[in-house]
Order: structure tokens, then sequence, then C-alpha cells
């Protein structure tokens, strides 16, 4: 059996495995095996038996776990199974986080350390506080725009409508147990936002033959709620085309791609988007588009599973609530296979969707650039 996500294979034993112990426990668990070879083949090891009672100890002294450790033979050889389960809480090896990926072990470090710990604990990014914001700092006309969508959805009661913003931000949950202004409530409401977290815009290229020819470009800012609305506007005038057809005497204008994926597409960036990161970028060719947005996949949700069906994992928990509760998403992790419905129904390929640079990549096309009678800019 070849080394995996749950599996590991060393010759002999050496301290500097409480590592791969560590990284095991900080993910979904697994097997260490010492006096296997990379191939998975039995090479034996000396002093069996002194390991056997030396590892339990050294484990639980540097790493305060207890793991199963056996002694197992084949072929008169012995070597040492260590079955290593997932920790609740977030596990150590000398001031040092290590996380299994793969068949590999990573030391978490920055942003990823950060949400790890975070994930460890129950707790996402925008939840915590920021120390120097106040209600001040809250846009009460971003407060009646949520509060008129999400009544419209049915997902907040009428009576919403007359509440003060402080009132509307414990009901969401945006403000933390100490009183302060938590980073969701500041990107979903702020007035300035980009003074808080500089990295929360929504660039957008217009390209020509190749990434090095940018022909214009545009920045969003502003509160990360009425984003979408400000992206979709500056794409209908400026980026994209409408051609125009006819039904009969009717004249219909339709956006080259259909709105329904666009819009879902941008939603799905700003509501997933890691926000100790950079900013989303949205980069417009002759026959394409591309969305990038910075934030990995969690360790269990790969790419596959990603365009089917799958159970809502959202990044960001508080933003992905109040983008609900507004009617913009819905909870059951259909982002991509909503844009693929969309893209379908426009005659166009379905989108390609890729893990790049740190983030989500995705990938809308056209089969060929349609004939254009007029533009509407």
């Amino acid at each position: 059996m070849p080394e995996s996500q749950s599996i590991e294979y060393k010759l002999s034993w050496r301290d500097e495995y409480l590592k791969w112990i560590c990284a095991f426990a900080n993910a979904k668990g697994g097997k260490l095996y010492i006096g296997i070879n990379d191939k998975g083949v039995v090479t034996g090891i000396s002093e069996s038996k002194k390991l056997l009672d030396d590892l339990p100890n050294k484990i639980i002294q540097q790493l305060g776990i207890m793991p199963e450790v056996n002694l197992l033979r084949k072929n008169k050889l012995h070597y040492i199974e260590i079955i290593v389960q997932p920790s609740s809480v977030p596990i150590s090896f000398q001031g040092g986080y290590y996380y299994r990926s793969g068949s590999t072990k990573q030391e978490l470090k920055g942003a990823l350390l950060q949400q790890f710990l975070l994930t460890k604990n129950g707790k996402s990014w925008d939840e915590l506080p920021v120390n120097a914001a106040t209600l001040k700092d809250i846009d009460p006309l971003a407060i009646q725009y949520f509060t008129r969508y999400a009544i419209g959805s049915k997902r907040l009661p009428l009576q919403s409508k007359s509440e003060t913003p402080k009132s509307v931000l414990e009901k969401l949950n945006l403000i933390s147990p100490e009183g302060k202004i938590t980073h969701a409530a500041l990107l979903i409401f702020g007035k300035k936002p980009q003074r808080f977290f500089a990295n929360a815009s929504f660039k957008i290229g217009r390209f020509g033959k190749d990434d090095s020819d940018l022909l214009f470009q545009d920045v969003v800012e502003g509160n990360i709620l009425q984003m979408a609305d400000q992206v979709m506007d500056i794409l209908r005038a400026k980026y994209l085309t409408s051609p125009i057809s006819y039904n009969g005497l009717q004249r219909i204008e339709t956006l080259e791609y259909p709105e329904d994926a666009l819009r879902e597409a941008i939603l799905n960036a700003i509501v997933h988007k890691d926000y100790t990161g950079t900013s989303i970028q949205l980069s417009v060719y002759n026959n394409k588009l591309i969305l990038w947005n910075e934030g990995k996949l969690p360790s269990d949700l790969s790419i596959k599973k990603l365009l089917g069906k799958h159970p809502s994992r959202p990044r960001n928990k508080r933003i992905a609530e109040v983008f609900f509760k507004a009617g913009f998403i819905e909870v059951w992790g259909r982002g991509i296979a909503k844009i693929n419905d969309a893209l379908t129904n426009a005659k166009l390929p379905k989108a390609k969707v890729r893990e790049f640079a740190g983030g989500i990549e995705i990938e809308l096309k056209q089969l060929q650039k349609k004939h254009v009678t007029e533009n509407v800019t």
C-alpha cells in the first residue's frame, strides 16, 4: 500500500518524526509505520521492544496525545505501527503546528495557521472583533439596504425595518461578546471597510491578446454587501456587450454571459474570499472571463465534489449568514451547479473550476464570439 493522506512509512525512528504524528493529529488522523520503506516493504527495526516502551511516553510528553502503538511482525521482521486519531484541539510540536495534506507534512504559518486555529476552536475569521472600530464606522444606509432585501426574501420579520443599526447587528451576531464590532460587520456594513481591510476590493481588468495586454481596469471598493451590484453595473457598462436580436417587433438585448451565472460567481467569490489575502480579480478577454478569489478549499472538499451538490462549508460563517438572510445566496452548496445551469440554458460551455495560486479560479467561456450588430455601453 503506497503512502497516502493517512499512511506514512519510515525506515527507522527519529524524534523529528513527532512532526508527522502532530500533522496526523491536526488533520484526519493516520498511521505512521516504523520499519517499512517508501514502497511499503517491511525492512524491520532493531530494538523494537525498547521503541514500543519509549514511544508512548515520548509522544505524550512532547505532544500531549496518546496514540495507539503496536509491535507487528511480518516475515520474521518486526515493525512499529502508530495509530493517530484526529484531535479536536490544535496540537503543536516545539511551538510549530503541522498538518497532513495528501502524503506530505506541512508547517502552518501566517494566514493558514490563523485559519486552522480558528477552525479548531469552532470560530471563523469574520467573527473576530476589531478593537479600533465603533458603531460610527457602520453605514446606516447599508443596514437599510440589507433589511429591505431580507424582509423581501422573508428571512427577517417586517419590524426589523424600524430597528436601530446596533439592534440589527446584534441579531445578526455581528457584535462580539465584548461588545466590539466584528470583521464581518465592517466588511458588510462599514462606511469604509478598506480602512481596516486594504484588500477587501474587487478588481476588474479588460485584456487584449494576452495577460500582458491590459487595456483598462476598475477597482470596486465599499461594503461587500453592495459590491456584487456595483460589479455587475460596471460589467454591463464597460466590459461586456449585449447583442441585439428581435422576436417579431420586440427588441431583445441579452448580455453575452448569462447574468445569473455572472452574479452567482461574483457572490461566491465575495462570500468565500480569504480577506487576509489579496483582492478578488476578474479578468475579461475577447471570448472568456476568469474570476479568481483567494482561499483554499477545505481539506475534505475537492474540486470534483465542489462541482456537485455538497454540504455548504462557508469560510466566513457570519458573512454567509447575512448574504443568505438578504436572499442573495442559498445554503445548499449549489453555487457552481447554479452557474452551470445558467450557462447550459444559454448554450454555453460549463464553467471550468480549478485551484490556482492559493485560491479558486472559475472560467466562463464562449464557443465563439457572437456577431454583434450593436453594443450597449
